[in-house]
């Protein structure tokens, strides 16, 4: 697809009723307001040949009249435990599957699989699973969250299976993704945290603190070794406090930082969300899920790793004790509300539901923005900004049936 600076398409008239495209026909979608990275343009047009956006329309192209919409990069989750009834730390391929899709369906055209806590010779065996979907490329990558976490800030992990982050664990689980580990959460403060921040950088490797019960200096020194994200910013982790500023000051007040937040309107109250895009700006973060298996499915008992989880009008909490247990986010419903309810720009929001999370991925120049020769990974919104299509690599995953 190619993001057309407010031209209009010229290879046939468009339709307010258009038949389905045949297989490898060419398509402008036209008319839409357009978020590109040069800013938003009205009455826009994006084109897509094959699996990429085009710069410009072939004359065999189909036109289809989007006016009224919204047109926005797929969305980029670096952070989602699973959905549709399926767990990315337990399911069997198919289970795996199911779960991707599940967020294709919500505008996720990129997605990370996180694991939670588990026995170190079980994480190895899931990350040889999930390597081979992401080599595949139904996956971005995997997020190894846990065990290397604080008892302190556990969350919804179990507290038997935790341990320090030796750098040689660490490496074994590096080793069994084969290439593919994106991300490992770690609490740095812990004996071996810093030196296995350092393993991670050279390894390329995201380093991102959480789950962490770190004073501010820690924090810092996390950074300096080569930490670059927070996860999940404001939970589980210590309050900001004004003596004892602790993570949250360290992780907000730094450039080098990508901060995770999840705005499901129950992980975050609205004034740190606003917090952090202050501190931040929209160049320092990233959307994410945190979703798990309940994401797209409903209400019920699910797992999560060893621990019963019980959803109740959309809120995940653990059986034991009632921490919050991940989500039941999609990101299609973060988008709607970061722009109806927190009134964040349209672009803000692009840039860290897409850009932000596609850069720390190294993958930019594939995917998060509308541009000629990237993959034509698009969402379709209308103008309350609910979800209407979703292609990605120039398929529909969702087809808006227009008209």
């Amino acid at each position: 697809m190619a993001a057309d600076l407010g031209a209009r398409g010229t290879a046939q008239p468009a339709t307010t009723h258009p038949q389905p495209a045949a297989a490898g026909t060419p398509l402008v979608l036209s008319g839409a307001t357009v978020v590109l990275p040069t800013g938003t343009v009205q009455g826009g047009r994006v084109i897509v040949d094959g699996p990429r956006i085009a710069g410009s329309a072939p004359e065999n192209a189909q036109v289809i009249d989007v006016t009224g919409h919204w047109l926005v990069p797929g969305f980029v989750d670096i952070h989602n435990h699973g959905g549709g009834g399926a767990s990315f730390t337990s399911g069997t391929v198919d289970d795996v599957l199911t779960g991707i899709h599940t967020h294709r369906l919500h505008g996720t055209t990129t997605l990370v699989a996180s694991t939670v806590t588990g026995d170190m010779d079980f994480l190895a065996q899931r990350a040889g699973l999930l390597s081979e979907l992401a080599e595949q490329g139904d996956i971005a990558g995997i997020h190894f969250e846990g065990p290397f976490i604080s008892p302190c800030r556990k969350g919804a992990h179990s507290e038997e299976l935790l341990r320090d982050p030796d750098p040689a664990e660490v490496r074994k689980l590096i080793d069994a993704a084969r290439g593919r580990a994106a991300m490992v959460t770690l609490a740095t403060e812990l004996p071996g945290g810093i030196d296995s921040v350092r393993l991670l950088a050279e390894h390329g490797v995201i380093a991102a603190v959480g789950h962490t019960d770190a004073t501010y200096e820690q924090t810092v020194e996390a950074i300096d070794a080569g930490a670059t994200v927070a996860t999940h910013l404001f939970n589980a982790m210590p309050a900001l406090g004004h003596r004892t500023p602790g993570p949250i000051a360290a992780l907000l007040e730094d450039e080098r930082i990508t901060v995770e937040l999840i705005n499901d309107g129950t992980h975050l109250h609205p004034a740190s969300l606003q917090l952090a895009f202050h501190h931040a700006r929209a160049g320092r973060v990233a959307f994410i899920t945190d979703a798990m298996d309940a994401a797209g499915f409903g209400d019920g008992r699910y797992m999560l790793g060893p621990l019963e989880v019980e959803v109740s009008e959309g809120v995940a909490r653990l059986v034991e004790g009632g921490s919050i247990a991940g989500s039941t986010l999609t990101l299609d419903r973060a988008f709607q509300r970061a722009v109806t309810v927190d009134r964040l720009p349209v672009e803000d929001v692009v840039e860290a539901i897409s850009a932000n999370p596609a850069r720390l991925l190294g993958r930019y120049d594939r995917i998060g923005s509308l541009e000629p020769g990237k993959d034509a990974d698009l969402v379709l919104l209308d103008h309350q900004f609910a979800l209407k299509g979703v292609m990605r690599r120039g398929e529909w995953v969702v087809d808006p049936q227009l008209g």
